[in-house]
């Protein structure tokens, strides 16, 4: 699943999508240089059960870690995957 990114003045979106259409998305905000926070992720019906939310986040994880970013997961989808994932301790905020 090809999951693509869009980043606009300190906001940005991990995203797939599908003939225009966004079926799934991690939004997230970028409150200081090294800080990135999880607001919201959504993954349309079509999607649900295939591991797409998680796949999103692990994105966003991967990002930050090669961005030298530090994450604050306020989602509570992505803060329940943080707090069961030990090894996306070393990029939380």
């Amino acid at each position: 699943m090809l999951i693509q990114h869009k980043k606009v003045d300190g906001k940005g979106m991990f995203y797939v999508g599908q003939e225009g259409a966004i079926l799934a998305e991690l939004v997230y905000t970028m409150p200081s240089d090294d800080k990135m926070i999880i607001e919201h992720t959504e993954v349309d019906k079509s999607l649900e059960g295939k591991g797409v939310g998680k796949q999103l986040v692990e994105t966003a994880v991967e990002y930050a870690r090669n961005h030298s970013l530090k994450i604050i997961p306020l989602c509570s989808f992505a803060k329940g995957l943080f707090d069961r994932v030990s090894s996306f301790s070393d990029v939380r905020a």
